[in-house]
C-alpha cells in the first residue's frame, strides 16, 4: 500500500521527519510539504509557536537548538511519537548584520551558535536515531558561506562552517547509510526581511535591482512553499539516496556552485 501511495505521487509515506525551526519560514515550507508527500512530522520550535494554519498538521515540541539537553530531548521525544526517525530538515537559523571591525563577542556568539552550534548539535542527535537504520539530514547553508558577507561576517562564517560539517559527516555517517546535503536558498524569508530592513528602503531598492539584471530564474527571491519545497522532498525521499555530502543552490540561478 505505500509503495502504491508513492507511486501516486506520495514519495514520503512511511518516512519519519523532524523539522526544527518548523514554525515559520523555511521549516514551515518543509512541514507543509513533508505532511502533502505523506510523512509523519514532528515539528520543533523555540520562542514562535505555530501558527494555527499548522497546528494540525503535525505533532509539535519545544525545542532551544543551541541546547544539547533540550535537543536530545526533543529528538527523543520525536522518536517516541514517530516510532523512530528517518529524516531530519535543519531549518532554524538567522540572520543578522553585523560590521568586521566591531563585532561584539555577544553578537558573534548569537550567530554562531544559532547557526553553526545548531547545526551540529541537532545532526548528531538525528544520527543517534539514524545510525543503525539509516536516514537523511538536510542542512541549511547559504550562499553568504561561499563568497562572505561585509555586512554580515559572523553569519558568512557560521555558514562556511556548516558547509564543512556537512561534507565532514557526510563522509563519516555514509556507511551508517545517512546522507547528509545542504541547500543554499535564495527564497523569501524573514531573513530576507531582515536584510531589506538592514539596508533601508532606498538601497534595497537598488539591491534587488541588481537581483533582477542578475538572476537569470524570475530576477527575484523565491517561494519557500512551491520553489524550495519540493526540493525538500526530493532530498527527504528515495530519489537522493545516492546523493550525500552537497551543498545545492536553489536560486534561481544566482549562485552556479562548481561553475
Amino acid at each position: 500500500m505505500a509503495e502504491a501511495r508513492a507511486q501516486a505521487g506520495l514519495p514520503l509515506v512511511g518516512r519519519r521527519a523532524v523539522v526544527s525551526g518548523a514554525a515559520s519560514g523555511i521549516g514551515a515550507a518543509a512541514v507543509a510539504s513533508f505532511v502533502a508527500a505523506g510523512a509523519d512530522v514532528v515539528g520543533l520550535f523555540h520562542t514562535t509557536p505555530p501558527p494555527d494554519e499548522l497546528k494540525e498538521l503535525c505533532e509539535w515540541a519545544a525545542c532551544d537548538v543551541r541546547d544539547r539537553g533540550s535537543v536530545d530531548a526533543a529528538f527523543d521525544q520525536a522518536a517516541s511519537v514517530l516510532g523512530g526517525i528517518d529524516v531530519l530538515l535543519h531549518a532554524a537559523g538567522g540572520w543578522w548584520p553585523g560590521a568586521p571591525e566591531s563585532l561584539s563577542d555577544d553578537e558573534f556568539d548569537l550567530v554562531v551558535d544559532t547557526n553553526l552550534r545548531s547545526t551540529v548539535i541537532t545532526n548528531q542527535a538525528a544520527f543517534a536515531h539514524m545510525r543503525h537504520s539509516g536516514g537523511q539530514i538536510i542542512n541549511l547553508g547559504s550562499a553568504e558561506g561561499i563568497r562572505g558577507n561585509p555586512m554580515a561576517p559572523h553569519y558568512a562564517m557560521a555558514k562556511a562552517g556548516v558547509h564543512a560539517w556537512t561534507r565532514s559527516v557526510a563522509a563519516a555517517w555514509g556507511r551508517s547509510g545517512v546522507t547528509v546535503n545542504a541547500l543554499a536558498p535564495a527564497v523569501s524569508t524573514r531573513n530576507a526581511e531582515r536584510l531589506w530592513e538592514h539596508l533601508g528602503e532606498e538601497t534595497a531598492a537598488v539591491f534587488k535591482e541588481q537581483l533582477r539584471a542578475r538572476m537569470p530564474l524570475r530576477g527575484e527571491l523565491g517561494d519557500p512553499d512551491t520553489d524550495l519545497g519540493p526540493v525538500m522532498v526530493f532530498l527527504a525521499g528515495p530519489g537522493a539516496r545516492f546523493m550525500t555530502g552537497q551543498l545545492i543552490a536553489v536560486d534561481g540561478g544566482l549562485h552556479m556552485l562548481g561553475a
